[in-house]
């Protein structure tokens, strides 16, 4: 009797750590509020293995506008925010809903068109002058519309023109609310120009006959930061965790990993953070 009450305690025991275990290894992630450029262009799937390699720990990424991923922050539903709109970031950390934000990597954005280049912009390196030759031709644009770090930018350029591309939403100026991605299958099928991250550009495989017609203003520099949420707002934020991340992005391993990333040859993103 009192041999079987035992066995009984002992497998019960052994229950509940399996279960703990289990808990533990289920909760061994963090969420990462990105952007689709870093997921479009592979840059995630070549790097974050890594990490998980070194550290056990699984990275989970979000991977929406970075306006919609600084909301998603903002609201907790995340333990790090991995973005590319400085100002905004900027913000977020003023706020109070970020630690500290830290520069990581950079690119630039370029805008694409097609062969017959109704605006007569190639070769372009005056982005600002472009879009306006663009507005005054009422040539076909296709942009983001969503926020994201790339609309925002563009919508920056937009207003440095002068051009009110509100008023002209809907004609030449077509707003798809998509990611990076989709709008380049979109502004593709019909014959737009498309202001898109070079990574995005390089990894997209349904280019057809589209070239990039406006590239190296130093305007159209992208930068990319990364930020812990605030776990003294949010207490569900994995602090330990997500920092892991932080400091391995930012570490000289995790900045040879990104710049060792290349698309067909081609390097699509550049390391550059600051030692603290």
């Amino acid at each position: 009797m009192i041999r079987r009450q035992f066995l009984a305690l002992a497998a019960a025991g052994l229950f509940a750590v399996s279960l703990a275990g289990a808990a533990d290894a289920a909760d061994d992630f963090i969420v990462v509020q990105s952007t689709t450029s870093t997921q479009n262009s592979g840059l995630f799937d070549f790097m974050l293995p890594k990490f998980t390699d070194k550290t056990g720990i699984e990275v989970r990424v979000v991977a929406v506008g970075t306006g919609q991923a600084i909301k998603n922050a903002a609201n907790g539903d995340g333990d790090v925010l991995f973005v590319h709109a400085k100002p905004a970031e900027e913000k977020f950390v003023a706020s109070g809903e970020g630690v500290s934000r830290h520069d990581v990597m950079y690119n630039d954005f370029v805008i694409v068109g097609p062969p017959s280049d109704p605006a007569g912009i190639a070769g372009s390196k005056d982005v600002v002058a472009a879009l306006s030759r663009i507005a005054g031709s009422e040539a076909p644009f296709a942009s983001r519309g969503d926020d994201s770090g790339t609309n925002k930018a563009e919508l920056r350029l937009w207003k440095e023109a002068g051009i009110d591309v509100a008023s002209a939403s809907g004609g030449w100026y077509r707003e798809t609310g998509s990611g990076m991605g989709a709008t380049l299958n979109t502004g593709t099928g019909m014959g737009a120009y498309i202001m898109t991250d070079r990574a995005t550009w390089i990894a997209f495989g349904n280019k057809g006959d589209y070239a990039i017609a406006v590239e190296g203003d130093p305007k159209l520099f992208n930068q990319y930061g990364i930020i812990l949420v605030n776990p003294e707002k949010h207490p569900n934020v994995k602090a330990e965790a997500g920092q892991s991340f932080i400091d391995w992005v930012l570490s000289d391993e995790g900045q040879d990993v990104i710049a060792d990333y290349k698309v067909d040859g081609q390097q699509l993103f550049f390391p550059n953070a600051r030692p603290d």
